[in-house]
């Protein structure tokens, strides 16, 4: 055979190995979930894709094959072609073996791999319309392979069909969402995550303290109350007797504001426009409570303990605040970042909502506030100009008071 010819197949064998060595390589790095959303838009090549993936296993056993018979037929020709060359058969296959393993190293390996790498579906989609009749006819040849391999495999405990599956569990999920900032806005991206953390959070996690919680004492002189309708910011109140406990019902704002500059308005007018109360236990849920509050249509209701004490209220602002963040209410007022890096943070600040805004890690289940992590890591309320590193981050107590923890700041790592 002429010098000509087998320096053309030779020529053809390196290519064809590039073909098999790049095409693996884009077939199996493959954006998967872009792939699917290809498929859902008809594209030819990335269902053939995907349909020789659902079996890897045999699109290895396929292209392997092809590669290797290549691979050995070049060595062979490449062998042939130095003894023609050389009259020294043993330096011939030495040169011969030296030169053709750079060269294949170069043009059949690194540089198509990393080609399919940078850029997998430039190769893959076309590789897949190759690869799909190739199986069918080699596929006697693959399926003996596969056999051999599926039980070396089991000996070591590996099943192919059952490990093979391509699974997302809801940590990874938020690692994806975390990582595509470059296709979405920062708010969406903590909307996403505050709907994955949904299932874990509660209404206890989300409630407003008890000794926080705004209402009206019916036992107040009728001025005070009426003082305290006028002036209030919020469109419902809670109602009780001397205190929370003996709560009497909701009054929306809306229908008695009309009536309190009546010369006949009294205590029982409040009594009239009560809405029942509701009651909520303080492990409920946050995506139970809020379907809840929809098929009961309320608003608003008060957290309970297992004594039936009340522990806070929630309204289904919070429970949407879970989800949208700053859409709904102002974090800038709860934790403000200062320009050195450092975080100004009101105390009372829910550690959920710290974690949301600052995008730490700090635990969620023991303490809900902020400063109640830092009195249990501490075990006293600490003074002013105390600093600790609390979880990880170092911080600075601004303010407290006889009861708690009102100001901190936590300073840049």
């Amino acid at each position: 055979m002429p010098l000509s010819v087998l320096f053309s197949i030779l020529a053809l064998m390196l290519v064809l190995s590039a073909f098999f060595s790049g095409s693996e390589t884009s077939l199996m790095t493959l954006n998967r979930y872009r792939l699917r959303h290809l498929v859902k838009l008809k594209h030819s090549g990335a269902i053939k894709a995907q349909n020789l993936l659902q079996r890897p296993d045999r699109l290895l056993g396929l292209i392997l094959l092809g590669n290797n018979f290549v691979n050995n037929f070049a060595a062979s020709i490449a062998t042939v072609i130095a003894i023609k060359l050389y009259a020294d058969e043993e330096a011939a296959i030495a040169i011969a073996t030296a030169i053709l393993t750079m060269v294949m190293l170069i043009c059949s390996e690194v540089a198509p791999k990393t080609l399919a790498a940078v850029k997998p579906e430039l190769l893959a989609f076309p590789a897949a319309w190759i690869y799909t009749p190739l199986l069918k006819v080699f596929y006697p040849m693959v399926w003996v392979v596969n056999l051999v391999v599926s039980l070396l495999l089991l000996v070591v405990g590996v099943n192919v069909k059952k490990d093979g599956r391509d699974t997302l569990n809801k940590d990874e999920l938020k690692s994806i969402i975390s990582d595509a900032e470059s296709v979405m806005p920062v708010r969406y991206q903590k909307m996403l995550l505050g709907i994955l953390d949904l299932e874990s959070a509660t209404v206890e996690d989300i409630m407003t303290p008890r000794n926080e919680i705004v209402g009206i004492d019916l036992e107040a002189p009728i001025e005070e109350i009426i003082d305290h309708i006028k002036t209030s910011p919020h469109t419902q109140l809670a109602v009780y007797k001397k205190n929370i406990d003996r709560v009497v019902g909701f009054l929306h704002l809306r229908k008695v504001l009309v009536l309190v500059n009546q010369t006949d308005f009294d205590k029982q007018a409040i009594i009239n426009l009560l809405a029942k109360p509701v009651f909520i236990p303080e492990h409920t849920p946050v995506h139970t409570q809020m379907l809840r509050f929809k098929s009961e249509k309320v608003r608003i209701g008060l957290v309970v303990d297992e004594y039936g004490d009340v522990q806070g209220l929630v309204t289904l602002d919070d429970l949407l605040q879970e989800i949208v963040g700053e859409l709904i209410t102002d974090d800038v007022a709860a934790a403000r970042r200062q320009s050195d890096g450092s975080y100004l943070v009101d105390a009372n600040i829910t550690v959920r909502e710290l974690n949301r805004i600052t995008q730490w890690s700090l635990p969620t289940e023991g303490p809900k506030t902020l400063n109640g992590l830092i009195i249990e890591f501490m075990e006293t309320i600490p003074e002013p100009g105390t600093s600790i590193k609390l979880h990880g981050h170092p911080l600075e107590i601004i303010k407290r008071d006889k009861t708690a923890v009102k100001l901190v700041k936590f300073l840049p790592r």
